[in-house]
């Protein structure tokens, strides 16, 4: 029987929400707030595995702070109320300030069916560009890259060609991390072909220790490298001057730019050896099937467009695209990054691949939409969009899915902007971020596991996501609040879609309109899609025309791209370097990115302790030798800054680290850390032609926190206010865990204790340790027999066992000399202490995998993963067991 409105508990077959893999899960709900995840065997992206997000995706359900009403200025509305009042507010903006005074910013969060009721409504019947996405901030040089090199936004190749490959060759992309179930098919491919891997990034990576070949460039080096390969591709005489001579146009002038940056010495532009030069080299020119992944570490740059040109250029002097095993590949972060890319979602982008500003592809899609107007002109780019804001250009603004206040460089002008905008509605899933806290107007969206609809991941293939839980309070999809606002404001026939289908349905006759293979996105095949058959739909890679037989498309192995001579583009370009140079004051290059087991800004993967256990708290990894020369220690706090900003951060002192860099997670926002948004410390500076910023080359600096006291503490009850400097919050299985740090000292530990651990429980018993000389002081609070919180206070950073001190409140503790074990913050001979998590799928600990190694004898990554499961799902922990048992290894022999 169904459970409150769940569906009876059958595996529901839907697509992944975190990365641009797509892979399929299989979701049977259990109760309301919970499900057990299986990966989909019989999906092409993954064939059955998940990485830790994707399996701890039914940890992630649960309804506590999620937003569930619309609300108005605070105050819960009807739908009604709220649709009407964001249509009347849009509509008289602008009938006062015209067309370009709104604008929507979106998100790759979003499904297709959302973004195409938003690009139609705004270019369409609204007739302004001004809708941009998230997307602009991982992807937008990527695409740009393409459409100059191809004439279209168009990736080549499939996953297949990472296992056909015999060289792969990744390029600012930690892939074993962020992309890890592609990653484990590629190291099943190289078990059976011997694949190599070389990994270009200025830090050491999981993806680097399993490369054998690591390029430690210098950061934003990458258009003098690949210029570099290109001149030595033309100076061995490795082009195919017959694919060139056929299918391409501008080779001269590309290899005279290579060359120019070739006689200005690639080693000094790139800070790389002339043996790891020619190595690579050797490898690229001497073997036919090599494909190149790129990923934010190229795009996220001034200069991304370029590099990402120089890349192309390599693979089309040497004809090795589009052909099985090779091409470059762009691989996206979002789940339907691509998606939005082929709906239009970007400001300069029409629907289904069409061109703002050309003439044609505006009345083509006019005339299909029968839309009174069609935008004429490009948008403004996410950053210029929040400018605009900030300037009062733009009036009145509908942000959906995603968390500008923490995503956008320059975050607090960000914060500014939204906050002194007229009108700004946000539609979201969760109650509280940093920006739904700006917001005039509140709509609950669908989330995960309510919402139906499709994504289109980064080999092009269009999947299903599928409700299989019913939708909670008053949330509505993203598609119909859209259609809704666009009804009321005049235009009911364009956007009375019955359902999802319908949606897909209409954007799929679209791309088929007037086509005839003169564009490369044609979905024509589903134009006639019903309810009944979009239920049914199984996986597919675009394009698929109406009347055609089901196929599976590589692009360009014979030319015929989509410039108007059906040519590639050849585009030279040349090495300029970051666009903010390190100086006196900040002679760092900070970098930032993502960890293994977090996603974007946390709302999702924070909520679950399996993900946070990993790595509970936001850090700077800092090489040993600059650590030394600024007086951080490791596992002490740091201070990061930038000329627009500082946060406090925990210092890793890791010889993964280039010198003279730093890097520090994207993750934390302000409801997880007390001064942790980092992208607060990056300057907006963007690339010309593709508008994405660089995050990647921020000119920062570092010193020590001045901390008189550090503590660590467990609770069951999250603290309203946490009293310290500096703190970090995470959930655990039973409650919450914090790192805490002060400047000044504690006036009463003993009243600090009590407030923190037990503030509303006056029976709760309080067990204490002081040791004065050492200033080591604990609390441990106790009713009846359950641990209700401990606090660990000290001079120095807490060595206690993190993971024992919040296990232990899922334990009975007698009134006995045990208790003493939770003062010591270890457990005793005969309790278990996982240690630090290292395998977050199975929730393995370090004890656990070293006790492995030590008693049973386990001297391999499979060894372990045979006793312990560890590693056997996604395998992104892979090298840090490798790791592990090359330090016991090594600690045996001395």
């Amino acid at each position: 029987m169904p459970l409150d409105g769940v569906p009876a508990a059958t595996a529901v077959r839907t697509t992944c929400p975190y990365c641009g893999v797509g892979c399929g899960v299989l979701a049977t709900p259990r109760g309301r707030e919970s499900a057990d995840i299986a990966g989909d065997p019989n999906h092409p992206a993954n064939f059955g595995r998940l990485c830790s997000k994707g399996s701890a995706l039914g940890e992630t359900l649960s309804l506590g702070d999620r937003l569930l009403s619309p609300s108005i200025d605070g105050d819960v509305v009807s739908w009604d109320t709220a649709l009407d009042h964001v249509a009347q507010r849009f509509a008289t903006t602008i009938a006062e300030h015209g067309i370009d005074s709104v604008g929507f910013y979106v998100s790759g969060q979003l499904l297709t069916e959302d973004y195409y009721v938003a690009n139609k409504l705004m270019k369409g019947f609204i007739g302004s560009a001004n809708i941009d996405t998230n997307s602009r901030l991982c992807m937008a040089s990527s695409v740009a890259g393409h459409k100059r090199a191809f004439g279209s936004d168009t990736v080549p190749g499939t996953y297949e060609d990472l296992e056909l490959a015999d060289l792969v060759v990744f390029v600012g992309s930690n892939f074993a991390w962020c992309h890890p179930v592609l990653f484990q098919r590629l190291l099943a491919a190289r078990e059976k072909r011997g694949t190599k891997i070389i990994a270009i990034d200025p830090r050491g990576t999981a993806t680097t220790q399993a490369a054998d070949l690591h390029l430690a460039i210098a950061p934003g080096a990458d258009v003098a490298l690949f210029n570099g390969l290109f001149s030595e591709i033309s100076r061995r005489q490795a082009v195919d001057r017959s694919y060139v001579a056929l299918h391409t146009n501008g080779f001269d002038a590309a290899v005279s730019a290579a060359d120019d940056d070739y006689g200005a010495d690639v080693a000094k532009l790139t800070g790389l050896t002339p043996d790891d030069l020619q190595r690579f080299y050797d490898l690229f020119v001497g073997t036919e099937r090599v494909v190149t992944i790129y990923s934010q570490g190229v795009n996220q740059s001034t200069v991304g467009t370029d590099k990402v040109n120089a890349i192309i250029n390599c693979h089309l002097a040497t004809g090795r695209i589009g052909r099985p095993g090779m091409g470059p590949f762009s691989i996206t972060g979002q789940p339907n990054a691509m998606g939005g890319r082929e709906v239009g979602g970007m400001a300069n982008m029409l629907a289904c691949h069409m061109e703002l500003g050309d003439l044609n592809h505006s009345r083509i899609v006019q005339s299909f939409w029968n839309s009174p107007v069609i935008a004429s002109k490009p948008g403004l780019k996410a950053v210029d969009m929040f400018r605009a804001v900030h300037d009062g250009r733009i009036k009145a603004l509908w942000i959906m899915a995603t968390n500008p206040v923490d995503s956008m460089p320059d975050a607090n002008f960000v914060r500014a902007a939204i906050d002194g905008c007229p009108f700004v509605v946000v539609s979201d899933v969760t109650r509280n971020t940093d920006t739904t806290a700006l917001a005039d107007v509140l709509l609950p969206s669908l989330a995960w596991g309510e919402k139906d609809g499709t994504v289109t991941n980064s080999e092009r293939r269009i999947s299903r996501q599928r409700a299989f839980l019913p939708a909670p309070g008053d949330a509505r999809a993203d598609w119909w609040q859209m259609a809704e606002v666009g009804k009321r404001m005049g235009y009911a026939a364009a956007f009375s879609f019955a359902d999802g289908a319908a949606v897909f349905a209409e954007y799929a006759a679209l791309s088929a309109s007037e086509n005839s293979g003169t564009r490369d996105f044609d979905i024509g095949a589903f134009a006639d899609t019903t309810s009944e058959l979009f239920a049914e739909m199984e996986p597919f890679l675009w394009p698929q025309p109406a009347g055609g037989a089901k196929v599976e498309t590589r692009f360009f192995a014979d030319g015929n791209f989509y410039t108007p001579d059906r040519r590639a583009r050849f585009v030279p370009v040349s090495f300029r370097g970051l666009a903010q140079p390190t100086d006196a004051a900040f002679p760092f290059v900070l970098n930032t990115g993502r960890i293994r087991d977090q996603w974007h800004t946390m709302t999702r993967t924070g909520k679950t302790p399996r993900l946070t256990a990993h790595i509970a708290e936001p850090f700077v990894e800092i090489h040993p030798d600059d650590a030394a020369v600024v007086g951080v220690s490791d596992a002490a706090l740091a201070i990061v800054s930038s000329a627009l900003g500082h946060i406090v951060v925990r210092a890793l002192i890791t010889d993964r680290q280039r010198k003279g860099s730093l890097y520090v997670p994207m993750h934390w926002n302000d409801q997880s850390a007390s001064t942790a948004r980092v992208d607060a410390l990056v300057a907006a500076n963007v690339d010309a032609v593709s508008g994405q910023p660089e995050l990647k080359g921020c000119a920062a600096t570092i010193r020590p926190f001045a901390a008189s006291w550090y503590g660590f503490a467990v609770t069951q009850l999250k603290p309203a206010i946490i009293a310290a400097d500096y703190w970090a919050i995470a959930p655990t299985n039973t409650g919450w865990r914090m790192e805490v740090a002060g400047r000044d000292a504690i006036a009463n530990l003993d009243a600090y204790a009590l407030a923190m651990l037990a503030p509303s429980q006056s029976d709760a018993e309080i067990l204490t340790y002081d040791d004065p000389k050492s200033g080591q002081h604990r609390f441990a609070a106790f009713v009846g027999e359950t641990l209700i919180g401990a606090l660990y206070l000290g001079p120095q950073p807490i060595a206690v066992s993190r993971n024992f001190a919040a296990d232990s409140m899922d334990v009975a503790w007698p009134q006995n000399e045990r208790r003493m074990r939770i003062l010591a913050g270890k457990a005793g001979a005969n309790e278990r202490d996982r240690g630090a998590t290292i395998c977050a799928c199975f929730d393995v600990g370090l004890n656990d995998i070293v006790s492995a190694i030590v008693d049973g004898k386990c001297m391999s990554v499979e060894a372990v993963g045979q006793a312990l499961k560890a590693g056997t799902n996604c395998g992104s922990c892979r090298p840090e067991i490798g790791k592990i048992i090359h330090d016991q290894s090594r600690a045996k022999s001395s």
